[in-house]
């Protein structure tokens, strides 16, 4: 059931997508950035966390999910360190996600010149 829940939430936030794309003339850059901080509104006015026990990946996976962690990791870090912490809590709850994201990628760059390579010999 777990599974269920976070595909259907997970995609009625890619529909919700999906239909400011067809109907609106927001380009992907608005809809990429309406996404981040709608899940720091969200994550602001406390709705976030019960969609996120609900729905478990399905809410935090996408974008929203990320604004989100960005809104969940500067309310710890002023709660920890303070006035700094609005500077530093941003960075430190998404450098895991951000690093797998770069490190992924130059993989699959390396993989994808790899294999250009070969296909040219």
């Amino acid at each position: 059931m777990e599974y269920i829940r976070a595909f259907i939430i997970g995609g009625l936030f890619c529909i919700i997508g999906q239909v400011l794309i067809d109907f609106t003339k927001l380009t992907p850059a608005r809809i990429l950035v309406a996404y981040v901080v709608s899940g720091v509104i969200l994550g602001l006015s406390g709705l976030y966390e019960p969609l996120v026990e609900y729905a478990g990946a399905g809410a935090t996976v996408p974008l929203t999910g990320f604004g989100y962690n960005l809104f969940d990791g500067v309310r710890k870090a002023v709660g920890s360190d303070g006035f700094l912490g609005i500077f530093t809590g941003g960075f430190s709850a998404a450098a895991g996600g951000i690093s797998a994201a770069m490190i992924f990628g130059l993989m699959a760059t390396f993989i994808h010149l790899g294999l250009k390579k070969l296909k040219t010999q």
